[in-house]
């Protein structure tokens, strides 16, 4: 079968949302695949890449990929990758992913492109692998697709981004079978890493909006309010984060925000109620504010619809990690190279928690992420698993 590839076009959506329809059903958690809204301003975008395959001898619309960006932050996601049922088994996955990532890198404007996958099956994960996208990590319950899947998350960069890495010397122990299955997968070196107790604070250095301290898991309760209103949630953010710097969190929007009510703190979260899953994006008036209700902030998003949490925190901000770590996080991949700062590049780690049961009986891992489950698979025991003192 020849196809040809071509950029989307605004009359092209509702071909579109059928070909996600045909794909996935009506369990796909995407607007760019259902909502002509968003599709039109994705393809309209002059920083967004969307590339569509048609047959050449019908121009059946046979398959389509995006690739998002966020031009300021020098980092792109590629969603969306969908091909008919009718067109499998040629390769197009491949020619799609391989056309849309080259584009997007041609551009100059991006430093790496991530992607998540899905694993009932390792097709997914050969595809992007061999398109130069290496594994970083298992997101476990992050999607709710067709029941509640693990997702893997990949990455490619731009040539010499690596080799500009900002070196770390101590992180928390518990973050070391991350960085150790990242080595073991794809030869990131950690070896220099040393591993630091709680007490051990003042050893690395912050960025911006990095946590300060890390506050001992709380033993009391902290009631929680969540405000779902999109629009004001964007405009006071906007106004409380002016500067990037203070609110690192690359293609994510928040549209909630959970408070206390005395008003000691807000953190502004990207809560998607149909995927089941949310994402912190930044605190006011600063991080450490709310570590302490962790714990409280869990249970208010459970109630809101998120069985999946995620954060963003830089490797260096060892006090960050020990905070979320206290409240139940657990390590689940690695982002080298993520942030530019000037000419160099720093390490991030997405730490996530589910509430929901974890079942990997279904999850299809290939060689390059074993490594990542066995690591989850340790430090999650560690987190949630009783020790017991055996005394002979």
């Amino acid at each position: 079968m020849n196809t040809t590839l071509r950029p989307a076009a605004p009359q092209d959506i509702a071909e579109l949302r059928q070909l996600y329809f045909e794909v996935y059903g009506h369990g796909y958690p995407v607007a760019l695949g259902s909502d002509p809204t968003e599709m039109h301003r994705l393809i309209t975008d002059p920083h967004s890449h969307w590339l569509t395959a048609r047959r050449t001898d019908t121009g059946e619309l046979a398959g389509s990929v995006v690739v998002q960006t966020d031009p300021g932050n020098r980092v792109g996601k590629l969603v969306g990758l969908a091909v008919h049922p009718r067109q499998r088994q040629c390769g197009l996955a491949g020619r799609l992913t391989a056309a849309v990532t080259a584009d997007a890198l041609a551009a100059g404007t991006l430093d790496s492109i991530h992607t998540t996958v899905r694993t009932v099956t390792q097709a997914p994960q050969r595809v992007v692998a061999r398109n130069g996208y290496r594994p970083l990590g298992l997101l476990p319950n992050a999607a709710d697709v067709s029941g509640c899947e693990t997702l893997a998350l990949f990455a490619c960069y731009a040539e010499g981004v690596l080799e500009r890495r900002e070196r770390v010397t101590v992180v928390p122990r518990a973050v070391m079978p991350l960085l150790d299955a990242a080595e073991e997968s794809i030869g990131i070196p950690c070896a220099a890493v040393l591993p630091a107790d709680a007490t051990d604070l003042d050893a690395s250095p912050t960025l911006p909006g990095g946590l300060l301290t890390a506050p001992a898991r709380p033993t009391t309760r902290t009631p929680i309010e969540v405000i779902s209103a999109p629009g004001f949630v964007r405009r006071r953010f906007r106004e409380l984060f002016p500067d990037p710097a203070g609110a690192y969190s690359p293609l994510r929007t928040p549209n909630t925000v959970l408070t206390t009510p005395d008003g000691a703190f807000e953190i502004y979260a990207d809560l998607d109620p149909a995927a089941s899953s949310c994402a912190l994006v930044a605190v006011h008036p600063y991080p450490a504010a709310a570590a302490g209700a962790l714990d409280s902030l869990m249970t208010a998003l459970t109630r809101a619809g998120a069985d999946y949490v995620e954060t963003l925190v830089p490797l260096a901000d060892t006090a960050g990690l020990h905070a979320f770590l206290a409240a139940g996080f657990v390590p689940s991949a690695s982002y080298p190279a993520m942030r530019r700062v000037g000419d160099r590049f720093h390490d991030y780690v997405v730490l996530s928690r589910t509430d929901r049961q974890i079942d990997f009986r279904t999850t299809a891992v290939g060689p390059l992420l074993q490594p990542y489950l066995n690591a989850y698979l340790t430090t999650w025991a560690s987190t949630y698993l009783p020790h017991h003192e055996v005394v002979l």
